[in-house]
């Protein structure tokens, strides 16, 4: 009988005593991680150069050669007459005949056009005075040559010197001026020397007396070229 008590105590004891369980172990601690800085914002996006779609043309000229720009865009039917004699080549042969050196360091130009065969000429342009154009009649620019606004047909100035008086707004002008179409981007030099070539002492009648060159320099071609490098950005387009 004591014998089958035993058990049952020990049994029972073991039952009432509760299981001892060993606390979690810590986490093992690692190396200290440094923290790590932002990254730095990225370089803002370059502004997009708008390309240039004016017009150039090179004049190879006896002296050398003249590349200007055209105003296509600003004077439209002034500079679209300029390219229609460029593009039907009748500007070939066309000649640099007049220099105004009698006129003063402060009217300085050159003008050319057909001198021949006045069939070559296309039919007369419509005026585009400076005041509408927003352009100026500055060292460099190229102006369409007239006697009359709306007679213009060939012939056409590369100033040499700034000739304010020459633009439509110009006080007590004749409010309708020249039209500037371009200017010289290179071979601003070559002009210069046509400026400076020997002038007739007969030649020419009224005002151009004492301006006309002797020898005429030929344009021997006139054609589109692709922009230079680094072409100036000029002084016809009006500020503000």
């Amino acid at each position: 009988m004591l014998t089958m008590i035993l058990p049952a105590l020990v049994l029972s004891a073991a039952q009432a005593t509760p299981a001892v369980v060993p606390p979690p172990a810590a986490p093992r601690a690692g190396p200290v991680r440094p923290m790590m800085a932002p990254p730095p914002p990225p370089p803002p996006l370059p502004v997009p150069q708008l390309a240039d779609t004016r017009p150039y043309v090179a004049l190879v000229t006896d002296a050398g050669t003249i590349t200007v720009r055209i105003e296509s865009k600003r004077a439209p039917v002034t500079a679209a007459n300029f390219l229609r004699y460029v593009d039907a080549k009748r500007m070939d042969g066309f000649k640099f005949y007049r220099s105004t050196k009698s006129w003063g360091p402060a009217n300085q130009l050159i003008q050319a056009g057909n001198r021949g065969d006045a069939r070559r000429n296309f039919p007369p342009i419509a005026h585009e005075p400076t005041k509408a154009t927003g352009l100026t009649n500055c060292k460099g620019a190229l102006s369409m040559a007239r006697l009359n606004p709306g007679d213009a047909t060939s012939d056409f100035f590369l100033l040499l010197s700034d000739i304010k008086g020459f633009d439509s707004d110009a006080p007590g002008g004749d409010g309708a001026g020249f039209a500037v179409f371009g200017e010289i981007v290179g071979g601003a030099d070559i002009a210069e020397q046509i400026f400076n070539a020997p002038i007739s002492p007969t030649a020419g009648e009224g005002v151009m007396v004492g301006q006309m060159l002797e020898p005429q320099v030929t344009i021997k071609t006139a054609r589109r070229v692709p922009a230079p490098a680094n072409a100036p950005k000029g002084c016809v387009v009006k500020a503000g």
